[in-house]
């Protein structure tokens, strides 16, 4: 099953997400979105690094007032996360807001979320609804005795069912958990039961050393199996860091190209270069060059020169000296201390005009 190319597609500000679209990736300001010039200064910030859509707090009538200013200085789809007001969401879709994250259980009566869904059914802005596993509903932490992915999906489900009640269907779901192994077991159970996109992430995952560790696992595991449509890394850093994780993460699961994928063999005892000082010094060389390329540096003989020759570009350590490879081609020995700079200028040749 894949389940990525068989929901529903909705679009926000544009940008599909479902139905086959490319996975995007999501982060959220942590700037106080009244502050118009911090949050546009960051989502922009943002949107160089990668992501293609940006979340923002929306605690307060403030706030929301300020979104159709924010709108009109960025060109990234922006979400509203809004909890226990719902005219707060009803502010945001009068101000063009692309999308909103709420929880129909906690914004008010069945009347509150059908003027919700009245609105951004007129202003054609999704909804994503987001279930986590730390605020499940009383009567299903009852009827389940703790979270688990069955009372996850359930509270997905009735949330889903309100939306539907006033013929609302432009829904996104999320099932997070800080554990791994209940987000991703309640992550397949929603793919099989809903035909809604799913937007993917892990939680409360910590630090962004622990988190991407955390959110690698989880997420990569649902996209390799063909599940989830728009994913966060959610960390506990810079949320530029979060962008760069969750790229890197569709790069790992082999959704999205673009900008060099840099691959290093580990250390062993036949390495006779400083293995890791050169594979530093490459990978800070080349992050942010912008071609689809493959680049590699390998550490001895026995499986470099062969993983090199794969690589668009790579080097191959030997003693105190390396080879330096294009498509698997030798073009050159050098020395250990001037392989980083060949490497690097043999790159920057074939790339200009």
């Amino acid at each position: 099953m894949n389940q990525r190319d068989t929901t529903r597609k909705i679009c926000a500000g544009g940008l599909a997400i479902g139905g086959g679209a490319p996975v995007t990736v999501q982060s959220m300001c942590n700037t106080k979105t009244w502050d118009v010039e911090a949050t546009v200064a960051q989502i922009r910030a943002l949107r160089a690094a990668g992501c293609d859509i940006v979340r923002l707090a929306v605690p307060d009538m403030p706030s929301a007032m300020a979104i159709s200013a924010i709108k009109e200085r960025v060109d990234v789809p922006l979400v509203a996360d809004i909890h226990f007001d719902y005219r707060l969401a009803l502010e945001c879709a009068a101000r063009g807001i692309d999308k909103i994250r709420i929880n129909p259980g906690n914004i008010g009566g069945e009347e509150k979320v059908k003027a919700v869904a009245a609105a951004c059914r007129a202003g054609n802005i999704p909804i994503r609804i987001g279930v986590n596993a730390g605020s499940l509903e009383k009567r299903l932490l009852e009827k389940y005795g703790h979270p688990c992915p069955e009372a996850m999906v359930e509270s997905a489900r009735g949330h889903a069912a309100l939306l539907e009640k006033f013929g609302f269907e432009d829904i996104c779901l999320s099932l997070k958990a800080s554990s791994v192994p209940l987000t991703v077991e309640a992550y397949r159970m929603a793919a099989a039961l809903f035909p809604y996109p799913l937007h993917l992430g892990v939680t409360e995952t910590g630090t962004e050393w622990n988190g991407t560790i955390q959110s690698a696992v989880g997420i990569g595991a649902l996209l390799c199996e063909g599940i989830g449509n728009t994913i966060r890394v959610s960390l506990t850093a810079d949320p530029v860091r979060e962008a760069a994780a969750g790229i890197a993460i569709l790069k790992a699961a082999g959704l999205r190209r673009g900008g060099v994928r840099f691959v290093s063999c580990p250390t062993c005892g036949r390495t006779e270069i400083d293995l890791i000082g050169l594979a530093k010094q490459v990978e800070s060389r080349v992050r942010d060059m912008d071609r689809d390329i493959t680049v590699a540096v390998m550490g001895c003989v026995v499986n470099g020169p062969g993983e090199a020759r794969e690589a668009d570009y790579g080097v191959a350590g030997g003693k105190d000296k390396g080879l330096l490879f294009k498509k698997g081609q030798v073009v050159g020995t050098y020395p250990y201390e001037r392989l980083c700079e060949a490497l690097v200028a043999l790159i920057e040749k074939d790339g200009r005009p």
